[in-house]
């Protein structure tokens, strides 16, 4: 079962790469790992493609330390220093920071993704890493999708492969074929030393949770559901759309 599963879960990892040109000859890929198992879990599938792959590229695992209260990455270090990743921990502390803009009860999730952010871009600067790699799977684009038409007003998502709004960097999601579901199976079979998130993780009422929990309910009558919401952002039938930005309603008289 396990072999199966990591075929599979290589597979489609595979398929998205190629499908989207996201890894290429000589790259430096910075790959974010957060401690969770969507990114453990990209971290050994890239490590396996590496080294099977004819195309070369190098592979560099950054965690970031957000001095959350009991972090303990001790665990992770031996993790990756079995695995002979090359590896960087940095502490910075925007747990604080997020605690002290936000007030109780407001969801954190978005403040603390951009100071994140912010800081992976800076070290992929100064390290000269050309590709940054995200482990955000199917499930994640799928919700993300929902969320932004129905509580901003916008058809988007996460995209495999994204140029950031200052043009230097190149963001990548080899899991965006991958289901949540084989990936916590997958990650509950390598055992991997989880670092659980307690500022985020917190909050019981998150947006985020609530769409989850409508694609599950809805996929139990029609089980596409998953699949066809993520084939619909690759298949924009723009000319069905009512964005004035794409198409001169007034001219077409």
């Amino acid at each position: 079962m396990s072999e199966q599963l990591e075929k599979k879960l290589l597979h489609y990892t595979g398929k998205a790469i190629a499908d989207y040109n996201l890894i290429s000859h000589g790259d430096r890929v910075l790959v974010c790992l957060s401690g969770g198992k969507d990114s453990f879990t990209m971290l050994t599938l890239l490590k396996k493609m590496q080294m099977r792959a004819k195309v070369k590229f190098d592979l560099f695992a950054f965690t970031l330390d957000q001095a959350q209260p009991g972090w303990d990455d001790s665990k992770l270090k031996n993790y990756l220093d079995n695995m002979q990743v090359p590896y960087e921990v940095l502490t910075k502390d925007t747990y604080s920071i997020v605690l002290d803009k936000l007030p109780e009860g407001k969801t954190y999730c978005s403040l603390c993704s951009r100071l994140r952010r912010g800081i992976i871009y800076s070290y992929a600067e100064k390290h000269g890493y050309n590709k940054i790699a995200l482990g955000h799977h199917r499930d994640d684009l799928i919700q993300t999708l929902l969320m932004s038409i129905m509580y901003n007003g916008q058809i988007k998502s996460m995209p495999p492969k994204l140029l950031s709004d200052d043009k230097k960097h190149i963001v990548i999601r080899p899991l965006a074929y991958c289901q949540e579901k084989d990936i916590a199976a997958y990650a509950e079979y390598k055992k991997y030393p989880i670092i659980p998130c307690n500022l985020c993780g917190s909050q019981d009422n998150l947006t985020r949770v609530k769409v989850k929990q409508l694609i599950a309910d809805l996929a139990k009558d029609n089980p596409k559901i998953p699949s066809n919401m993520l084939h619909a952002l690759g298949n924009v039938q723009a000319s069905q759309l009512m964005d004035r930005k794409l198409w001169d309603f007034a001219g077409l008289d």
